[in-house]
């Protein structure tokens, strides 16, 4: 692939040659932290006050989320560099080649809900700004104008692939963490640290699972991008060092404390001037930012609309179009990206003026990321249980519609991975309790406080190394040293054929 930002990339899933992996770990940083340093972060971070937390306890919760997220999703940066492909290709070998279509399928469902709440915040942000500054009127003709700005130009970004995303969140990086230290200079007269917040005290009966609620949303944005850093990290070079990857993905997440801190310190500002804007069961932030920021910083509001939007939608964009086209392979990148970018376009018109689904996918994102946090554990622990070893021409099976090969396992599919997956998922949304907008069966089990997330991710790994343990996988899986920390089983792996002819046995990945 060419290295010139003007050429549209033709690199599909297929393992990247080792001559164009020229990314560096930096590069990953940049893709990372440019796709949360937006709007949609800030209104995460406004979830702390919107929940009745005092803005020091606010600021705890978030630095409890923020660094569990940021841990839990650095050693997903491994696997493009290992196996030069996207998370959900490389999942093959946990999941079985067919089973690789559940991470597929999540990365789509997270895709398409992120992108949504990107454009939506973003062309609220900045017509409600451009109203402020210039008069421009608030119509529904306005904000579907800013809609199909962006998603046009996120989807004119996407087609031409990874070098022009690269550039975008290059000048995303800098430009918009300028934007958002401005707003000290904004916001610093009336910020005041000392906002109590709801709770006279932390034995209020409300107090934790409003603590732990908020801890969680703030979890679920390091979350979201546990499918999509293969996107980026494949051009990465295989003998990159492992900590420098996956410290370029854990420092992209800390650094989104900077949105975050933005989003927590405006909504205790707003909460403490108007009232109307700290109803948690419908959040107004964006007007509440509007209404408390001086006209001079409404055109920095705009420029961060502007490139955070831009920015967010095409880390998420890109990544379901790359994929979509391994799972459906008559299709080019370039063709399914369109296809999935035109769907999601339309879904984003119809969700904001017919049905008004605005407030109703920013829960159900939260619940995707809710069965994501499962198959990336059983990512990691497949990992080390590899000793981080794959054969990455096999992993290629499904791409190329042949059959067999070291993770044919049962016709495609590894029960193993997937029992723990989908027992993990299901009773992880049972515990689930997002006040006013999703209560599970066992939501209010404990005291009402949201252990959806803790309870999936401890009991996909439970689950998953108990079946490796009691349902060895084959020999052949494993690499040279073979396996860690469970044993193996001599049950032959299936030649790959094509079309019913016998394959050459491919070599295996470094």
């Amino acid at each position: 692939m060419s290295d010139s930002i003007t050429d549209i990339e033709t690199n599909g899933v297929e393992r990247i040659p080792d001559e164009d992996r020229t990314a560096r770990p930096l590069d990953l940083f940049r893709l990372a932290f440019g796709g949360a340093n937006t709007f949609a972060t800030c209104v995460l971070g406004a979830f702390p006050i919107l929940f009745g937390l005092s803005f020091w306890q606010g600021l705890a919760a978030t630095a409890l989320g923020l660094v569990t997220g940021a841990l839990l999703l650095a050693p997903m940066a491994l696997f493009g560099p290992r196996n030069g492909t996207n998370n959900a290709v490389s999942s093959s070998a946990h999941l079985g080649v067919h089973g690789r279509v559940i991470g597929s399928f999540l990365s789509l469902l997270t895709a398409v809900a992120f992108f949504s709440i990107s454009v939506w915040s973003s062309g609220d942000a900045l017509i409600g700004a451009a109203h402020r500054l210039v008069g421009l009127p608030e119509s529904d003709w306005t904000f579907a104008l800013a809609y199909a700005v962006f998603a046009g130009l996120v989807l004119l970004v996407c087609v031409y692939g990874f070098r022009f995303m690269l550039l975008v969140n290059k000048v995303a990086v800098i430009a918009a963490s300028a934007l958002f230290v401005l707003g000290i200079f904004a916001f610093a007269g009336d910020f005041d640290p000392s906002y109590a917040g709801a709770f006279e005290s932390t034995g209020d009966p409300l107090y934790w699972p409003s603590f732990f609620g908020a801890a969680l949303i703030v979890l679920s944005n390091p979350v979201s991008f546990g499918a999509f850093l293969g996107d980026w990290s494949r051009y990465i070079p295989a003998d990159s060092p492992r900590r420098r990857v996956m410290g370029a993905a854990f420092l992209s997440q800390i650094a989104t404390l900077i949105p975050f801190l933005f989003g927590l310190a405006t909504a205790s500002i707003i909460s403490s001037k108007a009232a109307q804007y700290v109803d948690p069961a419908a959040p107004n932030y964006v007007g509440g930012l509007l209404a408390i920021s001086p006209g001079w910083y409404f055109l920095p509001l705009c420029l961060i609309a502007l490139i955070g939007g831009l920015s967010t939608g095409t880390t998420a964009l890109y990544g379901t179009g790359l994929d979509f086209s391994s799972v459906f392979t008559r299709f080019s990148r370039v063709q399914a990206t369109f296809f999935i970018g035109t769907l999601s376009i339309a879904f984003i018109f119809i969700g904001r003026f017919a049905l008004n689904l605005a407030q109703s996918i920013s829960t159900f994102a939260t619940l995707i990321i809710t069965c994501t946090a499962p198959w990336m554990v059983v990512m990691i622990l497949g990992y080390v249980t590899r000793r981080g070893w794959y054969d990455a021409e096999a992993l290629q099976v499904f791409n190329r519609r042949q059959r067999g090969g070291r993770y044919w396992f049962t016709h495609g599919w590894n029960w193993r991975g997937l029992t723990a997956w989908l027992l993990s998922a299901v009773l992880a949304l049972l515990f689930t309790n997002l006040p006013g907008q999703f209560v599970g069966p066992l939501g209010n089990l404990v005291n009402g406080v949201d252990i959806s997330l803790p309870v999936g991710l401890v009991l996909a790994a439970v689950v998953y190394l108990g079946m490796l343990a009691l349902f060895p996988e084959p020999r052949g899986v494993y690499g040279p040293d073979g396996p860690r920390l469970v044993r193996s089983s001599d049950r032959p792996v299936p030649a790959i054929t094509d079309e019913g002819q016998p394959v050459a046995e491919p070599a295996a990945a470094r």
